[in-house]
């Protein structure tokens, strides 16, 4: 009975480390997360195995994991850039980015966990400096905004292609102009279409007198084949088939053949 003291004692310390130990190693990773395993008395970062993934990991006490997000996560920028003829833009965008899974390691020992104001947001700045300096500022405030956002994605994305980060979209929210710029574009846009809405009018006109001179042009060719086509002997057949139908009318009148010109019959009312 009293070995057992000296007996206990030992195992409760061996119980402490023990827990201890599995404390310190244990390391759990949560969704959308992974590690990237640093190996004290190794070769350092490991970067030529898989990171490691969700869930719950057992390492070497000695040993470290750093945990990066691997989601995709969203950048916002605001930047003041240059026109093509100097002038001064204001750019809003956002980036959608997330770090390449597999080269996760390779991140880690290269960039570290500051990799977004390492490389993100310079390839960014960068690219928007490069892309807007190509316009004008009449062109950034109406037609070439699209254009522009394609183009930053387009030149991030190439000087981010071996910083082991994977850019998924650059959205560019607002394009704000200085306010004598934007009056005098706002003018001008204006003008544009006043212009092109008398043009309209001047159009719409012409053709309505064209189609006016044409069936006025149909009408006179017309009667001037009628004309041609009526003789004598026709306008006394349409005479008499006129008189016909006015004799059948009920109105008191009298008719005496022969009488009128031309040998028309001639027509006298009761009056």
């Amino acid at each position: 009975m009293e070995k057992l003291p000296k007996i206990g004692v030992p195992i409760v310390i061996g119980i402490i480390i023990l827990l201890v130990l599995v404390t310190k190693s244990a390391v759990t990773i949560d969704s959308g997360e992974a590690g990237v395993l640093f190996k004290t008395f190794g070769n350092g970062v490991v970067t030529d195995e898989p990171p490691m993934s969700e869930g719950f990991h057992l390492v070497a006490p000695w040993n470290k994991v750093f945990v990066y997000e691997v989601r995709q996560q969203e950048l916002f920028e605001k930047m003041k850039v240059l026109s093509s003829n100097g002038l001064e833009i204001q750019i809003d965008a956002s980036a959608w980015y997330e770090p390449v899974r597999k080269d996760l390691g390779n991140l880690h020992q290269t960039l570290g966990k500051d990799y977004l104001q390492r490389v993100i947001q310079p390839a960014i700045r960068s690219a928007a400096r490069s892309v807007v300096g190509r316009y004008t500022p009449e062109q950034l405030y109406s037609s070439k905004r699209d254009a522009i956002q394609d183009e930053i994605f387009v030149e991030t994305k190439a000087i981010l292609s071996k910083q082991y980060v994977q850019l998924n979209e650059v959205l560019v929210r607002d394009v704000t102009l200085p306010n004598t710029i934007k009056d005098a574009i706002e003018r001008k846009l204006r003008q544009e279409q006043e212009s092109l809405e008398y043009e309209f009018r001047l159009v719409t006109a012409s053709k309505e007198a064209e189609k006016v001179r044409i069936e006025a042009q149909g009408k006179a060719d017309a009667n001037k084949i009628l004309s041609a086509s009526l003789t004598d002997k026709i306008l006394q057949d349409k005479g008499i088939d006129a008189t016909i139908e006015l004799s059948k009318s009920p109105n008191s009148k009298v008719i005496v053949v022969g009488s009128g010109d031309s040998g028309l019959p001639l027509i006298l009312g009761n009056n």
